[in-house]
């Protein structure tokens, strides 16, 4: 099975027989691939009802609920990693999405595609207009996206909460790039967090 790019990335450095939560697990597609190459407990919580009902099918142990509401149910330290990929940005309250995860994962691996990416900053730019990409193909009116994050954006908030970044990484498409000018050169990014 080939997982996106962010996927991948946070699949190759979740320890082996790890305790994982993924909030907005969509179908399971990394859960999948945790447990059958990793041997990970991997469990799953998923707004949509729909990908619910395909990652069950799929054996796995996701249930419905909500990123900004249900994390509060989980106790503290319960996890060994907590993921929140391509679904920050997607929350009303990011920052307290955020909190919680740190609190119930002993570590917090967070995707979320760059909204300063040169790509997008350059059709604002020309075509005064919400960009559509190969990344982010939905109108402005049709997006899930509610809360636009840089790069910057989301270091200058870890450092201001004092919450470390352990790792790392940055995506062009399929591809990583270099951390220097990230906030340009980088489509989505990849951070492993810890209090």
């Amino acid at each position: 099975m080939s997982l996106r790019p962010d996927l991948a990335i946070i699949a190759d450095h979740v320890a082996p027989g790890a305790r994982v939560l993924d909030v907005g697990c969509g179908h399971g597609e990394l859960m999948a691939v945790l447990r059958d190459t990793r041997q990970v407990d991997a469990r799953g919580l998923e707004l949509s009802p729909e990908d619910v009902s395909l990652a069950v099918a799929r054996g796995l142990s996701v249930i419905q609920g909500d990123a900004d509401t249900d994390l509060a149910f989980y106790p503290p330290a319960s996890f060994d990693y907590a993921i929140l990929s391509q679904t920050l940005q997607t929350t009303r309250a990011p920052d307290m999405v955020l909190e919680e995860l740190l609190r119930i994962g002993r570590r917090a691996f967070v995707s979320f595609p760059n909204f300063a990416y040169w790509r997008i900053r350059w059709s604002l730019m020309w075509g005064g207009r919400m960009p559509t990409t190969s990344s982010l193909p939905d109108s402005w009116y049709a997006t899930d996206n509610i809360h636009m994050v840089t790069i910057d954006d989301f270091r200058s908030f870890l450092g201001d909460r004092g919450i470390t970044v352990e790792r790392a990484w940055f995506l062009r498409g399929a591809k990583q790039c270099s951390a220097a000018a990230a906030n340009f050169r980088a489509e989505h990014a990849v951070f492993l967090l810890r209090r």
